[in-house]
């Protein structure tokens, strides 16, 4: 970490020199920046210069299970091209990341980092430890804007304000994209608290499409053979080859399907899915994005590769869609070759749009002649919602009030439970479907256990 600068004080018989030296340093400007001599970095002064607006974005960075390091990345890009821009409606963005190390400990750390150096928001993160990091958060009063979705927390706290509808949207879409096309499907995933939630979720949306409920398949999150599991899949969706690809009388195929959801180890399965599948009948494979991405499917070897044909469910539009083209130019000019952005990542994006959002409520307080940017003011802008935020047709447009939030239950706070369906065609991620999916009746009329 990098110490933050301490003035010393100085003796006191130096003060003649400093106050002689600043006259006639400011003697010698111009007129027009007489007012900003003797400002303090990041304080207003005469000039007019806004107070700096420091926020937070964190993930985890070089372990075992899932990384997001394009997360703090793209943060700290998008920080560089606002400040040349002349900030957040004036006020220089200061932006400060933390490795949450996939440990609950760190990521409460991560938050009280966040308190303790004077972040107003933390934006655009990534973390399995919402329980951890969501309490210092509140007690702080810091609100936690546009999440990746990963913790059910981020679905419950009132100082949470998502951007996406999570996990739960997207299982929930990715089962009603399959009920399309398959009989008999089987779900891999972590075994782990949160993958214990999966099941539930893909199976309400396989319900909703008359479809029986999935095969529910548990694996290790950080594992890195899966052949077990890919045999048992197979096994359970019973690969017959009289019966893949054929057609039931509603014109939906009545073929096996497999789909996996294991973060930075889907790779993994797909690998052990290759070498073992090559002997057996052929059957659909599907994940989620974020799980699959294009750069997976290039190193898996594009439409050679075992991913061609898969099914996949996102949260936005395909990452060759024009209105990506903005964070696309902010990448390119300033991320300086930063290979840990990858503009077709969800983590990514979904940083993306969380400062969209920033931007967009500092700029509604700007226009209230708010001058200082503080927790109070951007969870008040956000309660109220005045205008809706727009994200440049990335999301539908965007608001917190207690009227848009959707009677899901375990996760009260989603807004936007829109989804995309896409593919893999020729080794590119394509739409299959134009504009986004709603699964929020999928998700409010889901049967829960218990």
């Amino acid at each position: 970490m990098t110490g933050r600068r301490r003035s010393f004080p100085r003796p006191f018989s130096h003060a003649p020199a400093v106050a002689i030296a600043s006259a006639v340093v400011c003697t010698a400007a111009i007129a027009s920046l007489l007012g900003g001599c003797g400002s303090l970095p990041g304080v207003s002064g005469n000039s007019g210069e806004k107070t700096p607006i420091t926020v937070m974005t964190w993930a985890p960075e070089g372990t075992k299970a899932t990384n997001m390091p394009g997360m703090p990345a793209m943060a700290e890009a998008y920080a560089r091209w606002v400040n040349s821009q002349g900030g957040l409606s004036g006020h220089p963005l200061k932006v400060l990341t933390c490795n949450d190390h996939n440990d609950s400990v760190a990521a409460a750390q991560c938050a009280q980092q966040a308190a303790d150096k004077g972040a107003v928001a933390v934006v655009g993160s990534y973390s399995l430890f919402g329980r951890s990091f969501l309490s210092p958060l509140e007690v702080n009063g810091i609100p936690f804007i546009g999440g990746y979705g990963a913790s059910e927390e981020e679905f419950s706290s009132p100082l949470s304000y998502p951007v996406n509808g999570g996990q739960a949207s997207l299982l929930a879409g990715n089962g009603r994209q399959l009920a399309r096309n398959c009989e008999r499907v089987a779900l891999i995933r972590p075994d782990t608290i949160q993958g214990d939630q999966m099941p539930e979720l893909l199976n309400s949306g396989l319900e909703k499409g008359k479809r029986k409920p999935a095969h529910d398949i548990k694996a290790p999150e950080d594992g890195t053979d899966y052949s077990g599991e890919v045999t048992r899949a197979l096994q359970e969706v019973g690969a017959d080859p009289s019966d893949a690809g054929t057609l039931a009388s509603d014109g939906q195929s009545t073929g096996s399907c497999v789909t996996a959801s294991l973060g930075d180890h889907t790779d993994a399965f797909f690998d052990s899915y290759r070498r073992l599948q090559k002997d057996r009948p052929k059957v659909h494979i599907a994940s989620v994005l974020g799980s699959v991405n294009q750069s997976l499917v290039d190193r898996t070897g594009g439409a050679s590769g075992p991913l061609e044909g898969a099914y996949l469910t996102g949260w936005y539009p395909v990452a060759g869609d024009a209105r990506w083209e903005p964070m696309r130019k902010v990448i390119h000019d300033h991320a300086f070759g930063d290979n840990r952005i990858d503009p077709a990542d969800q983590g990514v994006q979904t940083t993306w749009i969380a400062y969209t959002v920033l931007k967009a409520l500092v700029q509604q307080l700007d226009d209230k002649g708010v001058t200082e940017i503080t927790r109070h003011a951007l969870q008040k802008a956000l309660d109220r919602g005045d205008r809706a935020i727009d994200t440049g047709g990335l999301t539908p447009k965007l608001r917190w009030r207690d009227d848009d939030m959707l009677a899901v239950q375990d996760f009260p706070r989603i807004v936007n439970a829109t989804v995309t369906y896409q593919a893999v065609q020729d080794g590119h991620l394509v739409a299959v479907q134009d504009g986004f999916v709603n699964v929020t009746k999928t998700l409010e009329e889901r049967r829960t256990e218990g």
